[in-house]
């Protein structure tokens, strides 16, 4: 073993679930070793920066090939991250080559995982994006395993006992539109569930030139995905002239591209928003909870 794991790694998971959070710390050098042993890897590197729920080691396969060792924090399914990587083989994502749930461990694909679609000029990125999300959204499969929008949207209210202040009408809101959006017969695509511009990494593996990463797969309808995207750059677009504005041009064009009701967007886009605000206002990132609250009210 040449590289120590970055400890500082799982922020989110650490907030939430401090003892479970410790104990994977301190486990993950023999977590590493022992998916070394077993998969005949030779390991490089910690990857740096460090995921919000996961580590990732840069190591090489036996035949000498470049892979990714991703081991998921406690509360993190790399059983469900496995069984869509699956799903997908490799369409519009990266492939995984072997998995070992019970260590929360995925050997992947190596990307360029210094290059995201940040880093390409925001119209670019977002065509890319969208067409990234059309090779993700295909049926979940008989028998799937994954959660449903309505499921794993259901804990918002619970969530909300430490309010940031004034935040009451936003919350009545979002919760009022997600039933709205729910009452209707419910979509089955698969979706990615996390999928941001950053999610999207550069790659030279033959199939495409950007491949998604890290999702928190789930089975919904594609504006929920749409919908986390909308807000991407979000302290760029707090920065500028004019960004309620600019978020409703985004939101209508990115409507536009995949054929989705501007409406049922809205409503998704509001309600995660909220969601994520609540969330990093609980876990003590305020900066982050006023910006997704103020993004909120701008639609």
């Amino acid at each position: 073993m040449t590289a120590a794991p970055d400890l500082a790694a799982p922020r989110r998971l650490a907030l939430a679930q401090p003892a479970a959070a410790g104990a994977w710390l301190a486990e993950l050098p023999e977590l590493v070793a022992r998916r070394a042993r077993a998969w005949e890897l030779t390991v490089e590197r910690v990857a740096a920066p460090g995921g919000r729920t996961s580590m990732t080691v840069l190591v090489r396969r036996a035949d000498g090939t470049p892979a990714a060792l991703k081991l998921c924090a406690p509360g993190a399914s790399a059983a469900l991250e496995a069984a869509a990587l699956a799903r997908w083989d490799g369409r519009g994502a990266v492939r995984a080559l072997e998995a070992a749930p019970e260590d929360g461990a995925l050997l992947l694909e190596r990307l360029h995982g210094e290059t995201s679609l940040r880093s390409l000029p925001e119209t670019k990125a977002m065509l890319e994006a969208v067409s990234a999300l059309h090779r993700l959204w295909v049926p979940p499969g008989a028998g799937h395993p994954f959660p449903t929008v309505a499921e794993r949207t259901a804990g918002l209210a619970a969530d909300g006992a430490d309010l940031p202040e004034g935040a009451g009408p936003l919350i009545a809101e979002a919760l009022a539109a997600r039933a709205e959006l729910l009452a209707g017969p419910p979509e089955e695509v698969l979706l990615h569930g996390d999928f941001r511009q950053g999610a999207v990494l550069a790659a030279d593996t033959g199939r495409a030139p950007w491949l998604a990463v890290g999702p928190d797969p789930l089975v919904g309808e594609r504006a929920y995905d749409l919908a986390r995207l909308a807000r991407d750059r979000l302290h760029d677009l707090i920065a500028s002239a004019g960004a309620p504005a600019i978020t409703r041009r985004r939101m209508t064009k990115l409507a536009a591209s995949v054929e989705a009701d501007p409406e049922r967007l809205r409503g998704w886009t509001l309600f995660r928003a909220v969601e994520s605000g609540i969330r990093a206002h609980g876990e003590g990132r305020r900066t982050d909870a006023e910006a997704l609250l103020e993004f909120a009210t701008w639609l």
